[in-house]
């Protein structure tokens, strides 16, 4: 499946809790009045690419007629390690467990990945919430702006996106509710890079 934007996903989430919730699918009106979007060409345009990604199926002479796909038969899903929780929020001490989990084999990446279960909410506007599984790559080193899992003081662990500034790294979170954490570059270690993001419904 091609990768979705952030607005795609958040309607894609909407679409799955709606019909969840109804038993049908909301109207044109309804995603718009959720997304506060007045033009009911641009509710239509999100739909069309949710349904060109194939994410979605829809019949054209009927209204509340989205269907969601189930996620592609055929693709194939490789077991990754489930080495603990992470958090979106204040460090928290890195957990280690010995479970696996099965992965969608396009959101794996390149090289060694596992899994990690997200507490806390400092990435929501990334999409990712608490109880989220993000899929890591192992890395030592990111480019800014890429989103990390960082220990800091070689026993915290956090998610936040990565920014070195001079000899300092800014961890920033993805909520306006949160700062971000300053911390001496030397002080911080990347464990991985978030390639994937995964909710179990």
């Amino acid at each position: 499946m091609m990768p979705l934007t952030k607005r795609q996903r958040e309607i894609l989430d909407f679409l799955n809790d709606f019909i969840q919730r109804h038993g049908y699918a909301p109207s044109l009106e309804e995603i718009g009045k959720r997304f506060n979007l007045s033009s009911l060409a641009t509710v239509h345009k999100h739909l069309t690419n949710l349904q060109e990604k194939g994410f979605i199926k829809r019949a054209w002479n009927r209204s509340r007629s989205v269907e969601l796909v189930p996620t592609r038969v055929g693709t194939r899903a490789v077991e990754l390690p489930m080495l603990g929780y992470v958090a979106a929020g204040m460090p928290i001490e890195a957990v280690t467990g010995s479970e696996t989990i099965a992965v969608p084999e396009d959101l794996v990446g390149r090289r060694d990945t596992y899994v990690l279960r997200v507490r806390g909410n400092s990435m929501i506007d990334e999409q990712i919430r608490d109880g989220d599984f993000v899929i890591v790559e192992d890395r030592k080193t990111a480019n800014n702006g890429e989103m990390v899992i960082a220990l800091l003081g070689g026993s915290d662990a956090t998610l936040k996106t990565f920014y070195r500034e001079h000899d300092t790294v800014r961890l920033q979170p993805a909520n306006p509710t949160m700062q971000p954490i300053f911390v001496a570059a030397d002080n911080v270690q990347i464990q991985g890079v978030v390639v994937g993001v995964m909710r179990k419904y």
